[in-house]
């Protein structure tokens, strides 16, 4: 009756009907999140109960065979490699010791107490010092704005519970990182409004998925023709899956969009220091010299990503908007952190010197060395791929890959990868528009890159083969020409290298598409060495 009420649902109505319209009203795929062979109800839990246990998010099923089957080079060499969690593992050696040093080690009687919701003042002070510095910001952030949750997920759930009245939407620009569809969706019944970003570059857009004003108020004015009451935008920087950063013009754009409209900015930063090339400069909004609406503007960071350790669940809030912040507050009764995590967490955000001479310079490195690593791999396979330099993911194309461009032919392909002992993200998960877009993690050690690599290419090599006898039989019917049009804009572009027009191609793009067309040909099986031998 609850969530009945809530969605404006008659009381007596079926789960199965309650679900199809609920999903109908969000957008929301119902094969995607809800698994059929749990579809019955059960007489134990409520209407609300039976639809959270059938709501799955949709990699769901990747993550239950991973976990049923990992990979370990001594136990289990022939386990599943995991691609798809957006975790890096390259830093357990420097995380374990400093997080095992003695100065974490301490255990006083207010640690083992209930704190202030919002967080000890102590740990609250040292982000605000941390983030200070880490964001430039041009005056000392005050620790009176900062607020602590168990994670990012729950800090998404509680913003979108305060923010808006169930029914009401967010808007945010696809693809994304799904988890924040359950974080919004399953607690507060608020809907998500897309923002579809696609790989053409037309019009205003000068980089694939190109996150522009004009397709926010798009976005927006399309949602109010509908009825829908937005109330906040979800901007991601960097972006997941993207790797996108969004420089000072563009986070401006952003925000003064969200002014004239007055929308609430719930700005996720989570891999803010998880950006791994020189050549690419990150601008935090808490750095940005004027907030056009600062009292709904709302920052979030956390040391999930940054510092390599997604099992730590500690997210952060900052906001000027004490109103904001008492409602998340009162939450935080459910989302609190352990006292001896919060010391833990002061502690190692402190320790400046640690930070910027030690883990940054190591993790840098690292996360460049096993990018530059993959993304070799799939030039060599004459894969398209956005070349960015943030966060632990590569987001490439294999439309090339599928008989037809549909979602279906995406989630076969999906599962071929599994088969064969490999999980990556498909583009479906994130909301994107167009199937055959596949998220790879990268932040990993060289024996599992190597190792999910070398399945990687025997998964799409066959797949070649496949389509190539194929079009062998069927050759009028070939749509390959097609599927490349847009592709061959994408190949290697990097956000620091932007074609000054949609008609432009550079060096790199050339290479990429004469290997492209040379692993499509059938010229080289034909004509090998030894023939020539």
């Amino acid at each position: 009756q609850a969530l009945s009420q809530m969605t404006g649902l008659g009381g007596g109505g079926e789960l199965q009907e309650m679900k199809a319209q609920l999903l109908s009203e969000r957008r929301l795929d119902i094969h995607g999140f809800c698994s059929p062979r749990d579809s019955q109800r059960s007489p134990y839990l409520s209407a609300r109960g039976n639809f959270a246990s059938m709501f799955r998010g949709s990699t769901e099923e990747g993550y239950k065979a991973y976990h049923a089957d990992m990979y370990d080079e001594d136990k289990n060499p022939n386990g599943i490699i995991n691609f798809g969690t957006s975790e890096n593992k390259l830093c357990f050696d420097l995380m374990s010791k400093r997080l095992t040093q003695s100065d974490m080690n301490l255990m006083e009687p207010s640690l083992l107490q209930y704190p202030d919701w919002r967080g000890h003042m102590f740990l609250r002070e040292e982000v605000a010092r941390f983030l200070t510095y880490y964001c430039k910001a041009p005056t000392p952030l005050k620790a009176e704005n900062v607020i602590v949750l168990n994670g990012c997920g729950s800090l998404f759930s509680a913003l979108a519970t305060v923010l808006c009245d169930p029914g009401e939407a967010v808007l945010i620009a696809t693809p994304f990182y799904s988890g924040i569809t359950q974080s919004v969706f399953l607690y507060g019944n608020v809907k998500l409004v897309y923002a579809y970003l696609d790989s053409k570059m037309t019009g205003t857009s000068t980089r694939p998925f190109q996150l522009t004003v004009e397709k926010l108020e798009q976005a927006l004015q399309d949602a109010r023709a509908e009825g829908v009451t937005v109330r906040a935008f979800i901007l991601l920087n960097p972006q997941n899956p993207l790797g996108d950063i969004y420089s000072l013009s563009e986070l401006r754009d952003y925000l003064e969009f969200a002014k004239r409209h007055e929308l609430h900015v719930i700005v996720d930063e989570i891999y803010m220091l998880s950006v791994f090339d020189e050549s690419a400069t990150f601008q935090s909004v808490l750095g940005m010299d004027r907030l056009p609406d600062p009292q709904r503007t709302h920052v979030m960071w956390g040391i999930t990503k940054d510092f390599a350790v997604s099992g730590i669940r500690f997210g952060t809030l900052y906001t000027e908007n004490q109103d904001v912040a008492n409602a998340v507050a009162s939450l935080c009764y459910f989302h609190g952190v352990c006292g001896p995590v919060q010391h833990k967490v002061a502690q190692l955000l402190r320790d400046r010197d640690w930070i910027n001479q030690v883990y940054l310079r190591a993790n840098r490195a690292r996360l460049r060395a096993a990018h530059s690593y993959v993304t070799d791999e799939l030039k060599s396979l004459g894969v398209p791929f956005l070349n960015r330099h943030a966060g632990f993911f590569v987001w490439i194309d294999f439309r090339k890959y599928l008989r037809t461009g549909t979602f279906e032919e995406e989630m076969l392909l999906w599962r071929r990868f599994l088969d064969n002992k490999v999980l990556l993200s498909c583009g479906k998960a994130f909301e994107c528009s167009e199937p055959g877009w596949f998220r790879i993690i990268f932040a990993d050690k060289t024996h599992r890159l190597q190792l999910g690599m070398q399945r990687i290419r025997k998964v799409l090599e066959e797949r070649e083969q496949e389509i190539l006898a194929e079009e062998k039989q069927q050759p009028c019917q070939s749509d390959q020409d097609g599927k490349a049009d847009s592709t061959d804009e994408v190949i290697f572009v990097s956000h620091h290298q932007e074609p000054s027009c949609a008609g432009s191609s550079n060096l790199g793009d050339l290479i990429g598409l004469l290997q492209q067309q040379m692993r499509s040909s059938d010229w080289l099986q034909k004509n090998t060495a030894q023939q020539f031998a």
